[in-house]
């Protein structure tokens, strides 16, 4: 397995290793081995599981190593596509490991065996986003402009080291103990991505979640992957404050003909001026949407801004009047259906 600095223990069989340990029977000393698992020779003992995939699973861990639970990221290489393993993965180590940041899930080691890859990383205990949006059925904008802030700084963060992510979603933003947003899995994402002569790389690699997809994304054209994040973070935005998604990922010709209208909002809950047109700004055609400096800048998002927002019982404006096409994020849609090319 190709890769920066992932521990090989190929020695491993069936990934177990065996350590001699001296018992006494009947006093007749007698040598037997006591087996531990990899995870347990670097200082690791497996709990619950998190999250699963179909070749993918995520648990809680104790670690003697760095003395609290961490999360570690199980990785199949049977049932994990040989892409993915060759292609995506590799480059997911590389790029964590380059990157520190309080809104990012803090990359800590890589372990490869025959078997399996463990990815260990900072354990986010208070669930992810799409959890907290699901059980407060929206987010009020306080709460909301905290941690879309937090979300627009780590990947201005990312941005400026040439790294693009490719798969912002509510579901990837984790939450830690004091409730401050953590970026997580990079397994799309891309480094060496930095501007060159002020000409930026195009990608050609359709990768992410549909509702979230920029509509370049979605039609198939080679694309600037940093326009890309910035739309899906509007997406997360919307999602925030509206508690639904912007746009029905359940019928792709639809879906494409939404992302290309002016984005419509409901009028329930109430949400102020300035947050819609910065959703507005963001969610526009690629020669409108709005940059990482504008929106650090932009009047909702400024904690400059004493942010009154009066209007909040103002009349809606004609976007509010027309029908909704959006997705409630109540657990009856498929929130993680991930495409890798569009015809």
């Amino acid at each position: 397995m190709p890769g920066p600095d992932i521990r090989t223990d190929e020695n491993v069989h069936g990934e177990m290793s065996t350590t001699p340990t001296t018992t006494v029977h009947s006093g007749v000393e007698a040598k037997t081995e006591k087996k531990l698992t990899v995870l347990e020779t670097h200082g690791y003992i497996l709990g619950r599981t998190i999250g699963s995939g179909s070749y993918a699973t995520v648990k809680v861990a104790n670690s003697d190593r760095h003395n609290c639970q961490v999360a570690i990221k199980i990785i199949s290489k049977f049932q994990a596509p040989g892409d993915y393993l060759k292609k995506f993965l590799p480059r997911e180590i590389e790029v964590v490991k380059g990157l520190k940041h309080e809104n990012l899930i803090r990359f800590l080691q890589a372990i490869e065996t025959t078997h399996r890859v463990y990815i260990v990383m900072e354990y986010a205990e208070n669930g992810s986003l799409l959890d907290i949006i699901r059980k407060d059925q929206h987010i009020d904008e306080s709460r909301g402009r905290r941690w879309f802030r937090q979300l627009v700084e780590a990947v201005d963060y990312c941005h400026e080291r040439g790294v693009v992510h490719r798969d912002i979603k509510c579901e990837n933003l984790l939450m830690d103990n004091s409730l401050n947003i953590k970026l997580s899995d990079f397994g799309f994402a891309r480094g060496h991505m930095k501007p060159k002569n002020g000409v930026y790389a195009l990608s050609e690699t359709f990768c992410g979640s549909y509702a979230y997809a920029s509509p370049e994304i979605l039609k198939g054209v080679p694309y600037r992957p940093q326009d890309s994040d910035i739309w899906s973070m509007g997406v997360v935005l919307y999602a925030i404050v509206y508690g639904r998604l912007p746009f029905d990922d359940t019928n792709y010709t639809q879906l494409l003909k939404q992302v290309q209208n002016k984005v419509s909002f409901p009028r329930e809950p109430k949400i102020s001026t300035e947050c819609r047109k910065l959703i507005t700004k963001i969610l526009a055609p690629l020669k409108l949407r709005a940059k990482i400096p504008q929106i650090l800048a932009d009047p909702w998002l400024s904690p400059h801004q004493s942010s009154k927002d009066e209007d909040l019982d103002a009349k809606p404006d004609a976007a509010s009047k027309e029908e909704i096409k959006s997705v409630n994020m109540n657990g009856t849609v498929t929130f993680d259906r991930k495409f890798e090319e569009v015809k």
